[in-house]
């Protein structure tokens, strides 16, 4: 989460998230009302928010880091800061400070085709949704339309760690296959080395953790924060090698 416990960290914590392994950052614009974001984000984002984080000082932070940051930038942000920004001046603000790809996860696929258009324009990816209770037909277009790769929600409800994943979620990773040509990274409850290999072992190409990373960050001393991010990813890349 940007601005978690501040900017500066922030920036560090990218440095130090792709010194050790990770292939890309999914990093959160905190916002007040993160619909689909269990307890720890939430809170996250309202640390940051009181820190006084926002789009623009997001932008800024990214910048300053371009000749330092290799691997890809994911924002993930909701549709209301979008709209009120712009559609348009968000993708192009996001583009300048070289952000690869944009996840939006209460926009659904009817109204994600035109921010596909304008993100695509731009050279980012609008990177899409699909959940264990979307149709398969409708799977389909999901994966068809989204750019970069496929979000597989491996629960139904919000984000946050799970002891466990569901079994179901091997099938899910299977029918995208099957329907599309695009790559799938499983999210959602994916937050140890154990989650990690069962991903894999289902044939996806990437796992994504949210909760857990964060949970860390937060939990951590504030001299300890950016060595614990460090050390966790390592933890979990081992598992992917």
């Amino acid at each position: 989460m940007a601005g978690d416990p501040d900017l500066e960290t922030t920036a560090k914590i990218l440095l130090e998230l792709q010194g050790n392994g990770a292939d890309m950052v999914e990093l959160g614009i905190p916002y007040s009302d993160p619909l689909a974001d269990g307890p720890i984000i939430q809170l996250a984002a309202s640390r940051a928010l009181s820190a006084g984080t926002s789009p623009d000082r997001v932008f800024k932070m990214l910048s300053e880091l371009r000749d330092d940051l290799s691997i890809p930038i994911i924002l993930f942000t909701y549709s209301n800061p979008l709209i009120n920004r712009g559609l348009e001046e968000f993708c192009l603000e996001a583009s300048k400070v070289g952000v690869s790809g944009l996840v939006v996860p209460d926009l659904p696929l009817e109204e994600a085709e035109k921010l596909s258009e304008i993100a695509e324009s731009k050279g980012i990816d609008l990177i899409l949704l699909v959940a264990p209770t979307t149709p398969k037909d409708r799977m389909k277009k999901i994966a068809e339309t989204s750019k970069g790769f496929t979000y597989l929600v491996s629960v139904t409800g919000v984000t946050g760690e799970r002891s466990s994943l569901k079994d179901n979620v091997g099938s899910l990773v299977q029918q995208l296959k099957d329907s599309s040509s695009s790559p799938i990274a499983v999210g959602f409850g994916i937050s140890d080395v154990k989650h990690i290999e069962q991903v894999r072992e289902w044939g996806a190409d990437g796992a994504i953790v949210g909760s857990a990373l964060v949970k860390r960050i937060a939990n951590a001393s504030t001299e300890m924060k950016v060595e614990e991010a460090g050390s966790f990813c390592k933890e979990l890349r081992a598992a992917t090698n």
